[in-house]
């Protein structure tokens, strides 16, 4: 208001009326600058976006929640300056439908990125599942209110669907203007050191029978040589050719997964195939500085996800050995130089009081990642199960912090229980835009509980599942301020005792690896967050009431889901080498741009 204020003034001023050619180059100035703010000032009332998001951090690996031992200034910082979630939930305990649900907003279940099989991520980046392209996620909504979008790290929801550069699943399909960063996920193969991580358990299986059909080879063909039992040779043959096919169907993809998963990509472009680990770090943080310099005069979202702190672990060498905590430490420890670095880049642009900043995890820790005594996966508190457990805490209850200086306090602690699927709703109200009213958004704003304008949590129930397994239900009791929570299913530890499955590598959601409960175990959060003493009808006057609470609203959202087509069935799960992305001509798929691109500077 004061700059139009002193337009006017400078033109009806006496410096503007001596004469009418002077007052007809002031009229001309004046317009200037009418124009001037409309083309070079952005939309003050739209903030700026920076969404971080890290690969399986543990609650209890951040110093503001609770660790002592692994310095996270950084992160802690930004607890200090603004909002802090202590029951902050992910919709999955595993990385592709919780990704799913940050971004649309809703449970995988309702977009088919919950899984009915024992894969329930992405496995391959030339597999046809994905986030579908009738999804709609809060990068597109921004994208068409006028935003700069951009995501710089991890994606792991699918590329293609039916043909090589179809790119339906693609991030630039979903409302992202720029993409720098992985398609799929970190594994160790792409480090090529440790035992291979992809569907160990089932490698191991098709090696066992490979085996078996070698030595049955080998026992036919001795046998006809030493004519111990006749057997003609056709038959040896046509097994031997079996065997090699059978071979070459599995081996094709698992034993190439470094080049088929392990690749950098800009745009559609590959740029590294498969990737350099040793720059991977220095490479995205400089892609992500760069997107906030070139935008800072426009609205923008950053959605920064990182590679850290999933296995194997990358670490530049300036940070190994340096926490009390072995690699995983040092890993967290440069996750959280790498979130300072984008701190600064905000605050040197002079952009602090304008960008929303939201920093969490996609899910718990994993407790099975391990290297002989050395624990390589995170640490979850106080809370019972990590990675890959829907139902305990320790798989869905992560770090959640937001700060927005001069609009959210700071300094303040929230205790109700908040998803990241609110993420989806709050970013869409700021940036102006509408949620979508043809189907269910299962978030909730945050705004009212970030600016203190309301007192209690917008969900009342919250769905734990495991795949499409419904594994335990929340119930936020509002009038009494007591958290619920009952359990369904839960895994089966191996061994019983330890809280974890490490004779599987994961816990499973179905089968011989879960116990189911009927009545189911209940919880009083609000007393019990570790999940250490379930109720009884004996011990809790309101455990039968509870119980049938819970199981009534199980019923009504079971009516709000509708059949949708299942992204991870096995079908859509299978490595396809026709979809496969390929930097050469496939098979053979090597390249190294971004070397090049360093030499020609040079």
């Amino acid at each position: 208001m004061e700059v139009w204020v002193t337009m006017y003034l400078f033109y009806t001023s006496g410096n503007c009326d001596v004469y009418q050619g002077k007052q007809w180059s002031c009229l001309k100035i004046w317009l200037i600058l009418c124009l001037f703010p409309i083309t070079c000032v952005s939309d003050p009332s739209k903030p700026n976006f920076l969404l971080i998001l890290v690969d399986d951090l543990g609650i209890g690996d951040v110093g503001c929640y609770g660790n002592d031992t692994i310095r996270t200034p950084n992160i802690d910082d930004l607890a200090k300056d603004g909002v802090r979630l202590t029951q902050h939930i992910a919709a999955a305990a595993v990385c592709t439908p919780s990704r799913a649900a940050f971004l649309t907003g809703r449970y995988p279940i309702r977009s088919g990125m919950a899984s009915s099989t024992r894969q329930r991520i992405i496995f391959w980046n030339g597999c046809s599942g994905g986030l579908p392209p009738n999804e709609t996620t809060f990068a597109r909504i921004l994208h068409q209110q006028g935003y700069s979008t951009a995501l710089v790290g991890k994606w792991h929801m699918g590329v293609n669907c039916r043909s090589r550069h179809d790119h339906c699943h693609h991030p630039l399909n979903h409302g992202f203007d720029y993409f720098y960063g992985m398609p799929f996920s970190l594994l160790n193969e792409c480090q090529g050191s440790d035992e291979p991580q992809l569907a160990k358990s089932l490698q191991d299986t098709y090696w066992l029978y490979t085996q078996m059909i070698i030595l049955a080879v080998l026992t036919l063909l001795f046998g006809k040589l030493t004519n111990l039992f006749p057997v003609k040779w056709k038959i040896i043959v046509c097994l031997a050719i079996c065997g090699v096919l059978y071979f070459l169907s599995w081996f094709s993809s698992y034993g190439f997964t470094k080049y088929w998963n392990c690749i950098l990509m800009r745009n559609h472009d590959i740029t590294e195939q498969p990737m350099n680990l040793e720059k991977t770090t220095s490479n995205m943080l400089k892609e992500a500085v760069s997107f906030i310099e070139r935008n800072k005069h426009r609205p923008f979202l950053l959605f920064f996800s990182l590679l850290h702190v999933h296995t194997p672990l990358i670490t530049t060498e300036k940070f190994q050995g340096r926490s009390r905590h072995g690699p995983y430490g040092d890993n967290v420890e440069e996750m959280d130089w790498m979130v300072g670095r984008l701190l600064d880049a905000i605050d040197k642009e002079g952009l602090k009081n304008t960008t929303f900043i939201y920093f969490a995890s996609d899910h718990g820790g994993s407790l099975e990642a391990r290297r002989g005594n050395t624990q390589l996966g995170g640490w979850n508190g106080i809370y019972k199960g990590g990675k890959g457990m829907g139902g305990w805490e320790g798989g869905i209850r992560v770090p959640g912090i937001v700060r927005w200086p001069g609009v959210l306090p700071a300094g303040t602690v929230i205790n109700e229980p908040t998803s990241l699927m609110d993420i989806f709703p709050t970013v869409v109200h700021l940036a102006g835009g509408k949620v979508p009213q043809d189907r269910t958004i299962d978030g909730r704003s945050l705004l009212p509980l970030l600016r203190g304008t309301a007192q209690h949590s917008g969900h009342e129930f919250m769905f734990h599942y495991c795949g499409v397994f419904l594994h335990a239900v929340r119930w936020h009791q509002k009038d009494s301020g007591t958290t619920w929570k009952a359990h369904y299913a839960t895994p089966a530890f191996q061994p019983e005792a330890s809280g974890a499955c490490f004779g599987r590598g994961i816990c499973p959601c179905f089968g011989d690896g879960v116990s189911h409960h009927d009545p189911p175990l209940l919880f009083d959060l609000s007393q019990d967050p570790s999940e250490e003493n379930p109720l009884s009808a004996d011990t809790e006057p309101l455990f039968d009431t509870v119980t049938r609470r819970i199981r009534e609203a199980v019923e009504e959202h079971r009516k709000t889901l509708t059949p949708v087509p299942q992204q991870l069935s096995p079908y859509n799960n299978i490595w396809k080498p026709w979809l496969q992305p390929c930097c050469g001509t496939f098979p053979f798929c090597w390249c190294d741009e971004e070397n090049n691109k360093a030499d020609s500077i040079v």
